[in-house]
């Protein structure tokens, strides 16, 4: 079997208070902490018992797990596992970064976004420099907000040119950027106009369900985060009879981690290999020029 699990478990807590993010608003007790830990180390066993798989793993928390010991050690643990191809993490990179000298890094991959405001950009390219220093593959990213433009040129010219920098766009407002926005943001990050869009998807088929699946805390299966209809639980032993080609039920799909799984966007040929933690098989992606 040859499976993508995008895992997201009771988690519920972040470091950082953006007002734009819907997720992580909730302080958590040493109770709610301890079963997001048990949750996660069955998972983890679960793992290590499907020894003739090649699986692919990819934590999507409600708010930021690396700064926690037990997500820093489960990346350790898994990159060690010969079934797993790519093990990797959505996190703000403001946790520490020396778990990684245990791990096997080639297996790593990390989605680290840039949040204004709540770090300074010296801070966070500190993040970045320690990630290049340990040959950790990694992109980066940031909500579009029209006030953060000048510090999105700025991050930019600062990360290496190896470095993918994505632009999620604020889609809440419709028309929300302007025509010279658009052209600027486009220069930052080539795909923006994808991002930049909610695409058909009602009936469209779909890699979700069948090679890629989400799966919550108690091994609830479903196709994707944006699909609440359960098609089994990782834990039960039929559980392999959940995945089949399904088309999409829902009528548009607007996330990066949804889209990206559309058959007809073949954005599998873009990201390749690192299509889990968003940075493209076809680099430099730097801007050169235009400027607002």
């Amino acid at each position: 079997m040859n499976l993508s699990i995008l895992y997201r478990g009771p988690l519920a807590s972040c470091n950082y208070g953006c007002e734009y993010c819907p997720f992580a608003k909730h302080q958590e007790s040493a109770a709610e902490h301890a079963a997001d830990g048990v949750a996660l180390n069955r998972f983890l066993e679960w793992l290590e018992t499907r020894t003739t798989d090649r699986l692919s793993i990819f934590f999507t928390p409600w708010g930021e797990a690396l700064i926690r010991k037990r997500y820093q050690a489960a990346m350790v643990r898994l990159s060690h596992l010969p079934q797993i191809a790519k093990v990797a993490i959505q996190t703000n990179l403001s946790g520490p970064l020396g778990w990684i000298d245990r791990a096997e890094r080639s297996r790593l991959g990390i989605w680290a976004t840039y949040h204004p405001g709540e770090t300074s950009r010296s801070r966070f390219l500190g993040k970045c420099r320690e990630l290049d220093r340990r040959s950790v593959r990694y992109s980066v990213g940031v909500v579009g907000l029209k006030e953060h433009l000048a510090e999105i040129e700025a991050l930019r010219h600062a990360l290496p040119a190896h470095v993918y920098l994505w632009v999620n766009a604020y889609k809440r407002q419709p028309d929300y950027y302007s025509q010279a926005e658009l052209e600027f943001l486009e220069t930052i990050d080539p795909l923006f106009p994808l991002n930049n869009q909610y695409h058909n998807s009602f009936g469209r088929a779909c890699r979700a369900g069948h090679s890629v699946i989400s799966v919550d805390g108690t091994g609830t299966m479903r196709r994707c985060h944006f699909i609440p209809e359960p098609i089994g639980n990782l834990y039960q032993s039929d559980f392999a009879a959940g995945l089949r080609e399904r088309p999409c039920p829902n009528a548009t799909c607007g996330c990066h981690i949804g889209y990206v799984h559309l058959d007809e966007l073949k954005l599998y040929d873009v990201f390749g290999t690192g299509v889990l933690e968003r940075v493209p098989e076809i680099q430099p992606f730097r801007a050169e020029g235009k400027t607002l």
